[in-house]
């Protein structure tokens, strides 16, 4: 498979070109949507052609595993958009974030990360890494001084999410990447509530951006997925072997559908964010909501950081309505918007992160990231945003 010969350079393409045309790769049938490679391996003419493969002087494809076309294609195509040099597509968000700290840690190493993180995120990092000898240290992700004074001469890797899950709280990742840069350390961002259309932390300094496919790229509830970006050196280093030995390849299925939800992503996100904003000052003028957090309101606390790293608030808006109680009868009066632990769907989505997405953290650890039982988290979808207007309004009535 080669690319269109007709094509210019797709570097030269816009965002809007390259999420329909980067990547693709058309067999000898001239097939206009990308050819779907449902195999699990790959024959070869010889027994010779078949050691060139494995030894790494044939490039091509050797087990699904390994690679396959159509991973290959959003592989390509998801790293046109980002301006990376190569990317590696995992099985789930997850396993893009696991893959991403542990590829380049060892015994010993030590992590300093934001405290507002996803649950399972916080998880690793508190739980699972110390199992192997690597130590984290926490921090207040806005606080330069924090990141600074929290580097050991073991310090491998920065991480962190902007925004943040839940809360929207925003890191500066240029002064975060030069700190990491003094200290030696890789910088690992999660840049899933950004989306690859507002934020590029890869420009800002970020030697490795994270995305769980799972929500805005496919962004319409279907399917599981996960990727890594960077540097074809460093993800050739620190990557190559654990996606070929540890099995977190994604589907060439998903990867297919994933391929067609580039293709409407910068429509899709765009109109969210648009409808974000305004619901976002709905919900702060409303008595019955105690703080409204979204980032290009100027209330919110890191908004002059958002404003020189993003180019759009996004899809998520978060609220507080003071207590738990208030916060189920809200969910609970919803007739438009679904009760959801998911985001960036096409479909509007409800969340209560204390008893969901971030139940697996202690109190205390919510504490510290100032979740409390009264925050809904809200995925604005594709509705219009009059619709969604008059349900936010019914709801907050029962709150």
């Amino acid at each position: 498979m080669a690319q269109d010969p007709k094509a210019e350079d797709p570097k030269d393409w816009e965002v809007a070109t390259r999420l329909v045309r980067g990547g693709l790769a058309r067999s000898a049938h001239g097939e206009i949507a990308e050819a779907l490679y449902l195999t699990q391996s790959f024959a070869y003419e010889s027994a010779e052609a078949a050691d060139a493969r494995f030894g790494g002087a044939d490039t091509g494809f050797i087990y699904a595993r390994y690679g396959n076309p159509t991973v290959r294609m959003f592989e390509d195509r998801l790293a046109l958009l980002e301006g990376a040099e190569a990317c590696r597509a995992t099985a789930s968000g997850m396993a893009a974030v696991h893959l991403a700290l542990t590829g380049l840690l060892h015994a010993g190493d030590h992590v300093v990360s934001g405290k507002a993180l996803f649950g399972s995120c916080r998880w690793i990092l508190n739980v699972w890494a110390p199992r192997f000898g690597i130590e984290t240290t926490l921090v207040d992700g806005p606080d330069l001084d924090a990141w600074r004074a929290a580097v050991r001469p073991n310090t491998k890797v920065f991480f962190l999410e902007s925004p943040a899950n839940p809360l929207l709280e925003m890191c500066d990742i240029a002064a975060i990447s030069a700190i990491a840069r003094e200290a030696g350390a890789r910088v690992v961002v999660d840049n899933v509530f950004a989306t690859p259309i507002f934020q590029s932390p890869l420009k800002l300094g970020a030697d490795v951006v994270v995305y769980s496919a799972t929500k805005h790229i496919d962004g319409q509830g279907r399917v599981l997925g996960g990727a890594l970006l960077g540097t074809a050196a460093l993800l050739e280093e620190a990557y190559k072997d654990p996606m070929r030995h540890t099995g977190p390849a994604l589907s060439p299925f998903n990867a297919w559908l994933l391929l067609k939800g580039l293709e409407t992503l910068d429509l899709r996100v765009r109109a969210q964010s648009r409808a974000a904003a305004g619901l976002a000052d709905v919900l702060a003028a409303h008595p019955k909501v105690r703080a409204c957090r979204y980032p290009t309101r100027s209330d919110h606390p890191q908004h002059a950081i958002g404003a020189r790293q993003m180019s759009g608030g996004g899809s998520l808006v978060a609220f507080d309505l003071g207590t738990r109680q208030a916060a189920f009868a809200f969910l609970n009066a919803l007739q438009l918007i679904d009760i959801s632990n998911n985001l960036g769907d096409a479909k509007s989505m409800a969340t209560h992160p204390t008893t969901t997405t971030h139940r697996s953290m202690t109190e205390e650890q919510r504490a510290e990231i100032g979740l409390t039982p009264g925050w809904v988290r809200l995925s604005v979808g594709l509705e219009d945003e009059r619709d969604l207007t008059r349900d936010l309004a019914r709801a907050l009535e029962a709150a």
